[in-house]
């Protein structure tokens, strides 16, 4: 059993010839990497995101793959909706409002009413296990929700609206809760963003690539777009300086899922499909069925 960095600091042929399993946290798992472990029964990936692992190459070999999906999806959702509650609230401004000593002065500067979250249009994009947390949780705020995705999910409780577009046009918030990967990188494009319009969030917690950067600082320059929470970037780390001017948005470090609780949940799920394919008994969480 070894990882990515092992093979890159020089193992042996014969060693490599003999390695069943690979841990990975989703390093790029491309033919050439393949084509030195013979052998390989087993993929065993820490984290959620899989977008840089050549899933068909794999199937294809008939290796197996296991991830921590769904482990972390309460926590993720958690950091979805506080990104969203700060941008509502402006919980920027007004907290330093409070410490420039702007509040003192005895007015709120730049601090409009805003209009509650009671009533508002939540749309998730993807509602698997993340998405559907984010629903609850939105519903729980007395918000409208709906949601899009490419396949019908017929015991949804919510409504599924026919398009991305159709989507983004109806919410006052965006929620992007799908996995990642080639078929959809830069979905949220400027023609999403401005269907979205001036009084829009957009909220990006899962991965970057999902969104076209430059489309969104410009809306959010222009104002063609409200406000935008974000964990996730095209390249981590972020460059500071593509944010430094960009006004209303709510930015954190990639650390939606980086709780005590999940990390060792994830590490749990991991030991065991490892402990599983070792013994020969069925994983516990296949990728592939």
């Amino acid at each position: 059993m070894i990882g990515p960095d092992e093979i890159a600091d020089g193992l042996s042929d014969d060693v490599l010839a003999s390695v069943e399993i690979m841990v990975t946290a989703g390093s790029t798992f491309d033919p050439d990497l393949v084509a030195k472990l013979p052998a390989l029964k087993l993929v065993a990936c820490f984290s959620t995101g899989i977008e840089a692992i050549d899933c068909d190459l794999l199937e294809r070999r008939g290796i197996q793959l296991t991830t921590a999906a769904g482990v972390n999806a309460h926590d993720v959702a958690d950091q979805a909706f506080a990104l969203m509650l700060a941008q509502w609230h402006s919980v920027l401004q007004a907290d330093a409002l409070v410490r420039d000593g702007g509040w003192q002065q005895g007015f709120l500067q730049g601090l409009a009413p805003r209009p509650s979250l009671k009533g508002k249009r939540a749309g998730i994009v993807g509602l698997g296990r993340i998405g559907s947390e984010v629903a609850t949780r939105a519903a729980a705020h007395a918000m409208d929700v709906r949601w899009w995705g490419p396949r019908e999910k017929p015991d949804a409780p919510y409504e599924r609206v026919g398009s991305l577009g159709a989507l983004a046009e109806w919410a006052d918030v965006l929620f992007l809760a799908c996995a990642a990967s080639a078929q959809n990188a830069g979905m949220i494009n400027r023609s999403v963003l401005d269907a979205l319009g001036p009084r829009g969030i957009m909220i990006n917690f899962t991965r970057g690539m999902l969104v076209d950067e430059s489309a969104l600082r410009s809306a959010l320059m222009s104002g063609q777009l409200g406000g935008a929470g974000l964990d996730v970037f095209l390249e981590e780390p972020t460059d500071a300086a593509l944010w430094k001017d960009v006004p209303n948005c709510v930015l954190s470090p990639h650390i939606a899922g980086f709780t005590q609780e999940a990390g060792e949940d994830m590490f749990g799920q991991l030991r065991e499909n490892v402990r599983r394919c070792i013994s020969g008994e069925e994983l516990l969480t296949p990728y592939f069925t």
